[in-house]
């Protein structure tokens, strides 16, 4: 079933830090500036996305089960979109950790059930990415490549199972603006 964000995003000024004892999440808008024309295409389909986020590879140290880097500048892409309120709450502290600010919220406002499906057609190209990253980065002995490499192949592991059916989920809320029932048909991908 599909998790809507929003009202944890809207009320999260005074959420914890996540990690970070004592300190306070600010208001949304003053961390969630990413622009949607600068988002990077491997962002999976969702309201969260980053858009030349910075390569200071902060992001998995407090949401390695959502985040990965790309490898063109080391800025930081939403893997998974949150299922909960925890996760909600970790992926905002990954966003408020950005010093450039780049994280957006937005999503529901650009993606449609068309664009998502295109974005699923193109998932050869996606993974294709994941392996030749994860091979060069393998090799570098580089504690932090190897800890990408690991994001890197839980994406795989989550495009061959599970991701069709959250963007499925995600589909049916961009046109019903409501998570499906059970038994109710969720929209095909193609």
């Amino acid at each position: 079933m599909y998790w809507d964000p929003r009202p944890i995003v809207a009320g999260s000024a005074g959420l914890p830090v996540s990690g970070l004892d004592g300190m306070l999440l600010g208001p949304p808008d003053h961390y969630l500036r990413g622009r949607w024309g600068n988002r990077d295409w491997r962002n999976v389909p969702g309201p969260f996305y980053g858009a030349l986020t910075d390569s200071c590879w902060v992001g998995r140290l407090v949401a390695p089960d959502h985040i990965v880097y790309e490898d063109d500048r080391g800025s930081e892409v939403v893997f998974r979109q949150p299922r909960n309120a925890r996760e909600t709450q970790v992926v905002l502290t990954a966003a408020w950790s950005d010093p450039f600010h780049a994280y957006a919220c937005d999503g529901d406002d650009h993606w449609t059930l068309e664009a998502i499906r295109d974005w699923w057609a193109e998932r050869k190209r996606l993974l294709e990415w994941i392996d030749d990253t994860c091979r060069a980065w393998s090799d570098s002995g580089r504690t932090d490549h190897h800890d990408n490499t690991r994001g890197l192949r839980a994406y795989r592991g989550y495009v061959a199972d599970g991701l069709e059916t959250s963007l499925r989920e995600y589909g049916f809320w961009l046109e019903q603006r409501r998570s499906a029932t059970t038994g109710e048909a969720l929209p095909t991908l193609g």
